[in-house]
């Protein structure tokens, strides 16, 4: 397979290198550039979720959402399940395109309708979820060294930037050495919490609108990383197994969701502070070096996470369409997005817990509606040949107003009707609080069905 004449190339010289910036933007990745193996897909989705707001997803679910714990466990499995699986099934695509996950998206946006989409995940990962995992990491740091809370979130900042700076060699590197260190950690924090928890701990009365809430939320966390997918996959080789990219990226996600989570529920059955002090009551059941260890993995997988969040973040940016003649336009990019995040983060530093809930379910409001087109545009051009699809994302006259239509229109009713925020409840919830929030399963049944509808938009 070599890239047709109508398809941007990416320039420059990178290979494997990991100490050189790399260059370009969202464009075709050469086949000469292309290396690395499927499994580099289980550390590169398992890392950036060995961290505390992965933990703080099953302490929502007990703490504010009023399920137990084996309620708990089932709507993670769940959320986590839908959100993993897709992750697992966009994956499998980067190697035959050689194309970010949001230039593949104009495929079913068209070139400017994708704007929507990209713009969006420009802003909830360059920006959003980069102030979280920010967040996260400097509390964990101010826990650790007692430095205070703006030094903590300038220092984990410098790092994530830089990584994301540099690039997609040096992000999947510091992935692959973080994995080890993480898991040991984690894994011994998870044995002597979950040894404590009780397991036959009522829940607070959540009912099914909490087990909506919490798949909802779950689901909101895992499906984060779809919009990136492909980021991950494009430089691997064309002839690589598209099966085996695809189980490695689901089950890399998938296993280190659930079992966080399920330990983050856990926890809120010993008792401690949860929502005020989140890290020192997760850290503060632990023996003293090991609450030690545990808090500096928190930092390190903050940083893993937001690795990934300020280099897609950067290169969802550049796929909007914005024409930057600058051979480190994306690297550019990335340290702006980090700055505005660094802001963001420090307003985040004082009720972190409501601004996290929140964020999540907002997250699972536009995710839901665009991965239900992405899915069903992908079934629809099966068999397609792939340079064929590759051309056409680059092709800058090309419309598709079916994808933004629906998604829109997706967002809207889903929302006006299901949300279930502290600044907004729609219309159903409101006399029907059991219903919680479904939002995210209502936006992607009714973007499918519209997007199916309107057949003459489609091509």
């Amino acid at each position: 397979m070599t890239a047709p004449p109508a398809v941007e190339v990416r320039e420059g010289t990178y290979g494997e290198r990991l100490g050189v910036v790399e260059p370009g933007g969202v464009e075709f990745i050469p086949l000469s550039e292309r290396h690395g193996t499927p499994l580099q897909q289980l550390w590169t989705w398992t890392s950036p979720n060995l961290e505390f707001a992965t933990i703080f997803v099953g302490v929502l679910a007990v703490a504010v959402f009023g399920l137990s714990l084996w309620q708990a466990a089932l709507a993670i499995v769940l959320g986590s399940g839908l959100g993993a699986a897709a992750q697992g099934f966009l994956s499998a695509r980067g190697p035959s395109h050689g194309v970010p996950q949001m230039v593949l998206s104009r495929l079913s946006f068209g070139y400017w309708g994708n704007v929507l989409p990209a713009g969006l995940n420009a802003l909830t990962a360059g920006i959003g979820w980069f102030a979280v995992n920010s967040v996260s990491g400097a509390l964990a740091l101010n826990s650790l060294t007692h430095l205070s809370k703006p030094l903590c979130l300038v220092i984990v900042v410098v790092i994530m930037v830089l990584v994301g700076f540099f690039g997609h060699n040096l992000v999947q590197a510091f992935e692959k050495y973080a994995f080890p260190v993480l898991a040991v950690i984690f894994a011994i924090a998870s044995v002597i919490i979950l040894s404590k928890a009780h397991f036959g701990a009522a829940g607070s009365g959540g009912g099914i609108g909490g087990f909506l809430l919490t798949v909802g939320a779950t689901f909101g966390y895992a499906s984060g990383w779809n919009p990136y997918a492909a980021d991950y996959t494009r430089y691997l080789p064309a002839d690589v197994s598209k099966k085996a990219v695809g189980i490695w990226a689901g089950l890399g996600v998938f296993v280190s969701c659930v079992v966080l989570e399920f330990v983050g529920a856990a926890s809120v059955t010993i008792g401690g502070d949860a929502l005020g002090q989140p890290t020192g009551a997760f850290t503060g059941h632990l023996p003293s070096l090991v609450a030690k260890l545990t808090l500096l993995a928190i930092a390190l997988g903050a940083i893993s996470a937001n690795a990934l969040n300020v280099y897609s973040g950067a290169m969802s940016f550049v796929a909007v369409g914005i024409r930057l003649p600058l051979a480190l336009r994306r690297a550019i990019v990335a340290v702006v997005f980090g700055a505005i995040g660094f802001v963001v983060a420090l307003t985040g530093l004082h009720d972190a817990g409501a601004k996290y809930e929140n964020f999540l379910l907002v997250i699972a409001y536009w995710i839901g509606p665009w991965l239900a087109i992405v899915l069903i545009d992908q079934y629809l051009r099966r068999g397609t040949d792939p340079e064929t699809l590759e051309a056409l994302v680059f092709d800058r006259s090309y419309r598709h107003w079916a994808g933004p239509i629906a998604m829109v229109t997706g967002m809207v009713v889903s929302i006006w009707l299901f949300s279930n925020q502290t600044e907004y409840t729609g219309l159903v919830p409101q006399h029907v609080k059991q219903v919680g929030d479904i939002a995210f399963e209502v936006g992607f049944a009714i973007t499918a069905a519209v997007y199916l509808a309107l057949k003459p938009l489609r091509r």
